[in-house]
């Protein structure tokens, strides 16, 4: 790595998160089907090993598809699960997997949308979204569309060193997530920028829209950069094909008439275009995350409450 490292980053502490990442480089160098396949254990016995995240995947499945019957639910809580755990895999594979295998892994539908947006001169918002082989398929994009992202730092210093550093070697740019001028900028000089507006990062500068007809807290930096810049907005969602036979990604026709001027009803629009994708991969959306944790006022919490570690007594003397 090009950085240096500051030496907080080798205490004890870390140890586990060392050992992860040398375990997702080294399961990189397998087969690829031995690889998913891994990951598919991974995620299973996350059922049982994880039960927050596993309640967390439930609540959000009964709010979002009400009317699956109890097995069906739980059937796709374990489904969810182990994509998510397939997940993690995927990330060593995007981050150190050979390059011909990456290439031989994609399957583009809709290129033609990007490539006529660029033609018309426009800075380009790929809109994604947190479906779980993201990083693999944002690494397998890259065989087709040279762009830049945002990332979100991770709190772990070990994961966020190594994330920061291989995304900045893949990709032609990395930002951060509150670096809004940096995207401006980017915009304006016509480059594509992969932004996902569906997680919930609280009430400032969102909006409450519907998503699967629950109020969501949804950002609305997406019709600011528009507006800002003139840049085109295109969908575009990577998802797992059957057995194990690549990835698709989807380009959707750039969005019309967009932004509208009132940002509760582009967010409205943006999450209508991100719930028909979920609902064609339901399995593979990122269920895990507490995307309805910010709630209108009144409005019940949906999430079982986090277990709190014992503080230890101190005895007096």
């Amino acid at each position: 790595m090009s950085e240096h490292l500051p030496r907080r980053i080798y205490a004890a502490r870390y140890w586990s998160s060392w050992l992860g990442l040398g375990l997702l480089r080294g399961i990189a160098c397998l087969p690829f089907p031995w690889a998913l396949a891994l990951g598919d254990l991974v995620g299973r016995l996350s059922y049982y090993l994880l039960p927050y995240r596993r309640r967390v995947v439930e609540a959000n499945l009964a709010l979002c598809l009400p009317d699956l019957a109890a097995g069906e639910r739980n059937a796709l809580v374990r489904e969810n699960l182990r994509f998510t755990g397939r997940g993690l895999v995927e990330v060593g594979i995007a981050w150190w997997g050979k390059a011909a295998l990456i290439r031989g892994l994609g399957h583009f539908e809709g290129l033609e949308h990007l490539r006529r947006a660029q033609e018309e001169g426009h800075g380009v918002i790929l809109l994604g979204a947190h479906f779980t082989p993201l990083e693999l398929t944002g690494r397998i994009m890259l065989s087709q569309i040279p762009f830049q992202v945002i990332y979100r730092e991770n709190r772990n210093p070990v994961i966020e060193r190594f994330m920061r550093e291989r995304r900045r070697l893949l990709y032609q740019q990395t930002h951060q997530r509150r670096d809004l001028r940096a995207l401006v900028r980017a915009l304006r000089e016509r480059c594509i920028v992969w932004y996902p507006p569906d997680q919930d990062y609280g009430r400032s500068h969102s909006v409450f829209a519907p998503f699967f007809g629950i109020p969501a807290a949804t950002i609305t930096v997406t019709s600011r950069l528009v507006r800002l810049t003139g840049a085109t907005v295109i969908p575009a969602y990577g998802t797992a094909r059957g057995s194990a036979t690549g990835y698709t990604i989807r380009l959707h026709p750039p969005l019309r008439n967009f932004p509208s001027g009132d940002d509760e009803l582009d967010a409205t629009r943006l999450n209508a275009v991100l719930e028909t994708e979920v609902r064609r991969h339901p399995e593979q959306y990122y269920w895990v995350h507490r995307r309805f944790k910010t709630r209108p006022d009144g409005a019940p919490e949906p999430y079982p409450p986090r277990r709190r570690r014992r503080k230890r007594m101190r005895h007096e003397p």
